[in-house]
């Protein structure tokens, strides 16, 4: 059983594990937080969002390229930055959104294999360099997934390559189960994305999902990661200024 968190999880100063300086990261750290649940009601994983604020949700796949590219490092290094990923998933697997960039390897990916699934945004066109990639990634050890399937000519072409492929079911509702049926086509587990209510969760349950995530399960928590420096780090600054102090002359006896 996968250890439920606290929403609010901060991190402490430790040896830091994924840092890149195109992550841009200023006073405040944050990063959105939804679970994925099986069907026995445990989680399997977590989805990791880019978040600017405590409330604020953005349309981050409208953005540039390399807009992007800055969330998903944002979110990587909030997920596996110095506390580690243990502190915000437990032993539960890391869903994150990925860009072109990463899957060519013109970006860096934390080294967590055994942890980290990758899931490619639906903009990510399926060329002879990305499928290359994709096929790099799962050598490594990488679990790979499709976001937002909806059966386009570049999805399925990933198909063969995918761990996982996630289903919105506002897409169930406009092409119905042969949607299903062509995501399962190479033996990749499903995700029901956007469960809302308890048919909707009955109706992807009937049609085959494994694995479901919305706000009808657990709506998306945003944590503040803001590094926050221990007292350890703290005592030798201190220490250095308090041999910059000026000392009073210590007084001298009076002779005998």
């Amino acid at each position: 059983m996968v250890t439920v968190l606290a929403a609010d999880d901060v991190l402490v100063d430790a040896a830091p594990a994924f840092v890149h300086p195109r992550a841009q990261v200023g006073a405040h750290l944050f990063v959105g937080r939804q679970g994925i649940f099986e069907r026995g009601g445990a989680v399997h994983g977590y989805e990791f969002l880019y978040r600017a604020g405590r409330q604020h949700t953005l349309r981050v796949d409208q953005w540039t390229a390399q807009a992007q590219d800055r969330a998903t490092l944002r979110v990587l290094q909030a997920t596996f930055g110095p506390s580690g990923v243990r502190s915000v998933a437990s032993d539960a697997l890391v869903f994150v959104n990925f860009t072109r960039s990463f899957l060519v390897g013109d970006l860096p990916i934390p080294p967590e294999p055994d942890r980290l699934v990758m899931e490619v945004v639906e903009s990510v066109r399926a060329d002879d360099a990305v499928l290359a990639g994709l096929v790099r990634l799962r050598n490594r050890g990488f679990r790979i997934a499709i976001d937002d399937f909806v059966g386009l000519t570049h999805q399925i072409a990933m198909l063969p390559y995918a761990d996982y492929v996630k289903v919105d079911r506002r897409d169930l509702f406009q092409r119905g189960p042969e949607l299903v049926e062509l995501a399962a086509s190479h033996g990749a587990t499903l995700v029901a994305e956007r469960i809302e209510t308890r048919g909707e969760l009955d109706w992807c349950q009937e049609l085959g999902f494994d694995l479901f995530q919305g706000f009808y399960l657990e709506t998306t928590q945003v944590l503040n990661r803001t590094p926050v420096p221990s007292q350890r780090s703290e005592r030798p600054v201190l220490r250095a200024l308090d041999a910059l102090r000026p000392r009073l002359p210590q007084s001298v006896p009076a002779a005998s």
